[in-house]
């Protein structure tokens, strides 16, 4: 296959899940929608699937049904000591780095949240550029705009030259619909919407090895 850019999704997919840290966002999402929204916690659980089933993430839920400040619920959510749960990474660096192909961050995340991420693992340049949810807006993933606007952000590449790397299924569905090369990172059993997985991104080469070819 003759690849030309690879997107990469963010939380959970350049860091294990295991590290806790999307985990804690999620406690701070949950928090949100309990000190700030006022929610019942009984309905939380119930309120959190609801939008990310019909809106694809919780704030654009909470942007289409009430009158939220975007700003303030990243800024609420992200609002976590990110040195207790990521570190260097050397060895994630040269692996990036030595990807012959043009790389990009793909997130429904905000570019300050992001841009810590990759400061504190050390990669902040191995990436030609970032789509992050304030430029796709009103879209997010898995909603196929989103990645309409991802080729065109990135200088419309055919997808069918393109990667997506995720740690969720629904997000790599529409990708690989459109023709890009699906890789789901995190688990090691089959999904039918990746064309590979693996455990771990620093296991790249190892199981998509036509990335260097």
């Amino acid at each position: 296959m003759n690849f030309d850019t690879i997107f990469f999704d963010l939380d959970s997919t350049l860091y294990p899940e295991t590290c806790g840290l999307w985990q804690a966002i999620r406690e701070r999402i949950d928090l949100y929608l309990l000190q700030v929204m006022k929610f019942d916690p009984q309905e939380i659980p119930q309120i959190r699937q609801s939008f990310f089933v019909n809106h694809g993430t919780t704030l654009r839920g909470l942007q289409m049904n009430y009158a939220v400040d975007p700003v303030h619920y990243l800024n609420f959510v992200h609002d976590l000591p990110l040195t207790e749960y990521l570190e260097p990474d050397p060895n994630l660096r040269t692996m990036l780095l030595s990807i012959p192909h043009r790389r990009w961050i793909f997130t429904n995340s905000d570019a300050p949240h992001a841009n810590r991420v990759m400061d504190l693992l050390g990669i902040q340049d191995c990436f030609e550029g970032m789509i992050d949810v304030w430029e796709m807006e009103p879209w997010v993933k898995p909603q196929v705009e989103s990645y309409h606007f991802a080729l065109e952000r990135a200088g419309n590449p055919s997808p069918e030259n393109c990667a997506f790397l995720d740690d969720s299924p629904r997000n790599l569905a529409p990708a690989k619909e459109l023709g890009f090369f699906t890789v789901l990172v995190g688990q090691n059993s089959h999904d039918p919407t990746a064309n590979r997985t693996l455990v771990d991104l620093h296991d790249l080469p190892q199981y998509v090895p036509e990335f260097w070819e």
